[in-house]
């Protein structure tokens, strides 16, 4: 348990910044899933609009820290594979 002050005032930070980082990375998610239903339903359009805001709000959380920036990359190395998959059939 926290017995200090500061130590008292990083559990709050830490409480607020966690909260925030769930946020963020359930919008990350949420993206992703709009682009695996566009690519899952075939619609070439929908799946390169729905990647551009995906890779957005990927590199968005790489950038706020919440997510990694290799592991960010990789996901929009594997999105775009799966586009350039979906438009070439």
């Amino acid at each position: 348990m926290a017995n200090t002050p500061g130590a008292k005032k990083a559990v709050r930070k830490i409480e607020r910044r966690t909260e925030v980082n769930k946020a963020r990375r359930s919008r990350v998610r949420t993206y992703l899933r709009k682009f695996e239903e566009a690519v899952t339903a075939g619609d070439a359009g929908a799946a390169k609009d729905a990647f551009i805001e995906a890779q957005s709000e990927l590199m968005r959380a790489v950038s706020k820290g919440v997510v990694h920036k290799n592991t960010g990359s990789r996901k929009v190395s594997r999105l775009a594979a799966q586009l350039k998959k979906l438009a070439a059939a």
